[in-house]
């Protein structure tokens, strides 16, 4: 009986070693991933620290209708070469920006073109959003697209 009581011992603390142990490696995995994706944070902070993207601000905000809706074709055939303009140069100062940060400087001409205009009505934001969304593939550069959580308050 103290037999069976002593095997029931050794195999519970056993068991409670091997779960310790899964545990402490689920959890090194996982604040490795997180102080990861931290340290490229960073980095992008600060390679856009400081950085204007007026080209991609002025090429957010030409398509955007004061009325929240689609682009008007005369609109955007009287501002055609000026978008044109904005969409290249806006390209080359991505180009500048290192791949695993482009979205973020992509955010951040966002952030500073609100910052400036002040905030949008909800139809203005998406028409933003969309476009910067899409403005990688435009420029034919990697990611193809960002995504961005929109909040509207």
């Amino acid at each position: 009986m103290s037999k069976k009581l002593a095997l029931a011992a050794v195999l519970l603390v056993a068991m409670v070693a091997l779960a310790s142990a899964t545990t402490y490696t689920t959890t090194v995995t996982t604040t490795a991933v997180d102080d990861e994706a931290n340290q490229q944070s960073q980095q992008c902070r600060r390679e856009l620290q400081g950085r204007q993207f007026r080209s991609c601000q002025r090429y957010l905000s030409q398509g955007r209708s004061p009325y929240g809706g689609e682009e008007d074709e005369v609109l955007e055939m009287s501002t055609g070469n000026q978008q044109s303009e904005s969409l290249r140069e806006c390209c080359q100062q991505l180009r500048n920006v290192d791949e695993r940060c482009r979205c973020e400087a992509i955010r951040h001409a966002v952030r500073q073109q609100q910052q400036q205009e002040g905030s949008y009505q909800e139809g203005q934001s998406q028409q933003v959003y969309q476009r910067a969304r899409d403005l990688p593939r435009r420029c034919n550069m990697r990611p193809q697209q960002c995504q961005f959580r929109v909040i509207f308050v």
